[in-house]
């Protein structure tokens, strides 16, 4: 036999020594460490290092979870979790029709009583056309148009023991009057200011009709809900809309009965 074939046979030897040392070491080794890859094995030295292609760990494989679905879990709301209110309250459209927010109160709507809103009636009173006249028992004024009818208003008039009769004549006419309680009053009501702006919070409301050189005045009202009641002190008040009105259609010099 030849040196080179002498050669070749050894080199098969030791081949077929280190696969037969090999398959030994893979027949104990655990199946976990190396699975497949024993080619892997051979070249580093018989030591595995790192995950191995196709190796499998011990137990029950994980259920694989879907990153999709996993992502949607994560915006999911638990049925036990109750979710959060709103701490404004709902606009008013949103709130269904007699049903009233809890924690909220609502006023009472005031208003004037609808036989006391104005309009054009009939007149035949024998007055002349441009004269106003007050029917106290009626709570409703009535200034004489030139066609037989007349503007009616309503009005609020003097409590019991303040009420009063007669014929005067409008002497002034004042656009948002200040006040100021005469004597008689301020003997009454001490607390009452002794001077009041004209404004919106004053009780002459927008306009004054001064009455011959009486305390007496037809003028507006901020508590529209008092016209067609007795609660003044002699005065006639009107819904500032209304005084608004008259106040423009009657002139110094008109005559006004009271009866």
């Amino acid at each position: 036999m030849s040196r080179f074939a002498l050669k070749a046979a050894a080199a098969a030897l030791l081949l077929v020594a280190t696969a037969h040392e090999a398959s030994a070491q893979i027949a104990g080794a655990r199946r976990s460490d190396l699975g497949g890859g024993f080619i892997e094995f051979l070249y580093q030295g018989g030591q595995p290092t790192g995950p191995i292609a196709g190796a499998r760990r011990a137990g029950p494989a994980p259920e694989p979870v879907a990153p999709a679905a996993h992502l949607r879990a994560s915006y999911q709301v638990s049925p036990q979790v109750e979710p959060v209110r709103p701490l404004v309250a709902p606009p008013a459209s949103a709130v269904p029709a007699g049903t009233v927010p809890q924690g909220q109160r609502t006023a009472e709507p005031r208003g004037i009583d609808p036989r006391f809103l104005p309009q054009v009636v009939p007149y035949r009173g024998g007055h002349r056309p441009g004269t106003v006249i007050i029917n106290t028992a009626e709570r409703h004024l009535y200034l004489v148009q030139a066609d037989g009818t007349a503007m009616r208003y309503g009005v609020g008039i003097g409590r019991p023991g303040f009420g009063w009769t007669g014929t005067k004549t409008i002497t002034r006419k004042a656009e948002w009057p200040d006040w100021r309680p005469p004597a008689q009053m301020l003997r009454r009501r001490p607390d009452l200011p002794r001077f009041m702006a004209g404004g919106p919070a004053n009780p002459l409301g927008a306009r004054a009709m001064y009455l011959g050189s009486s305390l007496y005045r037809i003028h507006g009202s901020n508590e529209p809900w008092t016209i067609g009641q007795a609660v003044s002190s002699g005065c006639f008040r009107m819904r500032n809309e209304d005084v608004i009105d008259l106040y423009k259609r009657v002139r110094v010099g008109t005559r006004v009965v009271v009866m």
